[in-house]
């Protein structure tokens, strides 16, 4: 016979992994919302991510989002072009790895018992600028040595950072507000 300390344990770990695999769909789910706007996708990805590391915390909201890119990789089409490990030289293949490291980086900066909507702000824009680096650098290196089209550092900023900056600025903002309200809830049940 286990133990209430047993039971409650295995209800905490289920009730973990049950979070992990939610944000792992949601963020699939995230590709296909889509608003069409020229040049960049605009999806719900970067909100889903975030939300898994203010939610889950550092490790499991990266645990969460490598998951997703993980089935991506293996073949199941949940990237926003497609899937299958070819998918790697895509040139927005970068900002799914940085998927990763941003809900990781948001998910360490946003860990208090209750954080206030500038600290869940900030580590929202922390994770966003990792999002971007790996995103950027990836874009660069697969346009210059696979496609062999060199892409000028302007139009790569421009397309690659500048343009997606607003709307990317007002998912920030909102996983912040919405962080702050389900951030306490959360943490009451670990």
């Amino acid at each position: 016979m286990s133990t209430k300390n047993e039971r409650s344990s295995y209800r905490k770990k289920t009730y973990k992994i049950a979070l992990i695999a939610m944000f792992t769909a949601l963020t699939a789910i995230g590709a296909f919302i889509r608003i069409p706007v020229p040049v960049i996708p605009f999806t719900l990805q970067i909100f889903f991510t975030t939300m898994a590391g203010l939610l889950l915390g550092g490790e499991l909201g990266a645990l969460a989002v490598g998951m997703y890119v993980i089935l991506g990789l293996l073949g199941v089409p949940i990237f926003t072009g497609g899937g299958g490990f070819t998918y790697i030289f895509q040139p927005s293949f970068g900002y799914i790895i940085g998927f990763i490291v941003g809900a990781f980086v948001t998910g360490k900066l946003s860990q208090k018992e209750k954080p206030g909507f500038w600290r869940l702000l900030i580590a929202n824009f922390a994770g966003l600028l990792f999002i971007y680096l790996f995103g950027l650098v990836h874009c660069y290196l697969i346009y210059s040595f696979y496609l062999k089209n060199p892409m000028a550092i302007g139009t790569l900023l421009l397309h690659g950072f500048v343009m997606c900056l607003p709307a990317d600025t007002i998912k920030m903002v909102l996983a912040a507000l919405v962080g702050q309200q389900l951030i306490p809830i959360l943490r009451k049940k670990d």
